[in-house]
């Protein structure tokens, strides 16, 4: 019970660290500024100054930012980064898988009500963007630096506004470098260390009150409900980076492998699941209870040695699956404490 407490307690100091660090560069309420905020309001906006014109670099294009935005969309993952950086987007994407009925996930939305935030315009992606919607919230920048943004896509919103993309390929750009691009983008470069830092802390502070998940390795995968199919997640996917940055060690087995330019999972096949052999753990993901039951159901998949310990860490809640996906500076606190227990009793299962 002590070690329980103790891991509780250390979790959430280094949130409110972080909280506090957030609140730095979030707006928020409706109160007067006082002496101190107000010279530091100065001294931010010359910074700001200083940061334009600024050129960026991307997949699909460069762009050239002359001013400080005032109206940003964000889309794709980690749409609440920007938020963390002192700006409040006037739409952001829809997030019908882990967000609430509006489309917001809910540590987003947390954020946005506790700092007296208004709520921006949700943008639906089924398949493609609604780019009617987007224009017609008039943004003079629009942030999709982890999306799927195609080129036709970002060709069409290149002629109203300014689009920033991704800098290899799609859905392949770890949260440190998306808070770098972010905070190129808006002003702030020398914000975005710090932010990362403070988000990186809140990951090793959780690692050292539960040094045991040092012991094991681990393979993130996707089990589909379609017989036969077993994906890979490799480093420098998030999910796979807030494990780690936890203590766990990822299956040298898969050292070697990177996503190319089209796909940032390794299709494996469940033919060769005998290559999950050496994890200790293996942590997974389900849209739902019919789907897992369908593929853990598979003799192939029950051949596995963390599968026949029961040290599986299958991931329902999508809210919490959609958090340790992303692993933005707002997502990580707001996941990590109902996390990492998991996670330990899934290793205990391991022996």
């Amino acid at each position: 019970m002590r070690t329980a407490r103790r891991r509780a307690a250390v979790i959430g100091a280094a949130g409110a660290a972080l909280a506090l660090t957030l609140a730095g560069c979030s707006g928020g309420g409706d109160s007067e500024p006082t002496a101190s905020e107000t010279s530091a309001s100065t001294e931010e906006s010359a910074s700001t100054d200083g940061a334009y014109p600024v050129t960026i670099d991307g997949a699909l294009g460069s762009v050239t930012i002359e001013e400080k935005p005032e109206r940003v969309v964000a889309l794709g993952w980690g749409t609440d980064i920007a938020y963390s950086l002192g700006t409040v987007p006037v739409g952001v994407e829809a997030q019908p898988w882990g967000g609430d009925a509006d489309g917001y996930t809910p540590w987003f939305r947390e954020a946005l009500e506790a700092g007296g935030d208004e709520l921006p315009a949700t943008i639906a992606n089924t398949g493609e963007y609604d780019v009617d919607a987007i224009i017609a919230l008039e943004p003079d920048l629009i942030l999709a630096p982890n999306s799927g943004l195609t080129q036709e896509q970002y060709d069409q919103l290149s002629d109203f506004t300014n689009v920033v993309a991704y800098p290899e390929g799609p859905w392949l750009t770890p949260v440190d470098e998306q808070i770098e691009i972010t905070a190129q983008a808006l002003g702030v470069p020398e914000q975005a260390q710090e932010l990362i830092d403070a988000t990186d802390a809140v990951v090793a502070d959780a690692a050292a009150a539960n040094p045991d998940l040092a012991n094991y390795t681990f393979t993130y995968v996707y089990l589909g409900a379609e017989a036969g199919t077993l994906d890979i997640y490799p480093q420098g996917d998030g999910r796979v980076d807030l494990l780690t940055g936890l203590g766990l060690q990822p299956d040298p087995v898969w050292a070697d492998y990177a996503p190319t330019e089209t796909s940032f999972v390794m299709s494996l096949g469940l033919e060769n699941a005998d290559q999950l052999a050496s994890s200790d753990i293996i942590v997974t993901w389900f849209n739902d209870e019919t789907e897992q039951a369908t593929a853990t159901s598979q003799p192939l998949w029950q051949s596995i040695p963390a599968v026949q310990n029961d040290a599986v860490y299958e991931v329902l809640d999508r809210g919490l699956g959609l958090a340790t996906t992303v692993s933005t500076p707002l997502s990580v606190p707001w996941a990590i404490e109902a996390y990492v227990p998991i996670l330990n009793e899934t290793v205990a299962k391991a022996g």
